[in-house]
């Protein structure tokens, strides 16, 4: 279980651990971002974990889906895959 910084908030503390696995791939897109799973890992409420996926939506980097989940965004397709890029 991560130990978290008492001078800051957990879930901002949870959205930067998540941005940082977003930026390495270790979640490409499309991966769901879990909250259950982040609950249990992080070992804290659900509350604070949607406080943090709500501040990753915000910024673009998740995308949630009504009854199907939170799941990474394509806004940064690969190179290959970019439609219209010139």
């Amino acid at each position: 279980m991560m130990e978290f910084d008492p001078t800051r908030p957990k879930w901002q503390q949870i959205a930067d651990v998540i941005r940082q696995r977003i930026a390495s791939g270790e979640y490409p897109a499309r991966h769901l971002v879990s909250e259950v799973r982040l609950e249990s890992e992080f070992g804290v409420a659900r509350t604070t974990v949607r406080k943090a996926t709500a501040e990753l939506r915000d910024e673009g980097l998740i995308v949630t889906t009504r009854g199907m989940g939170s799941f990474v965004s394509d806004r940064n397709p690969p190179e290959g895959e970019r439609q219209g890029a010139e």
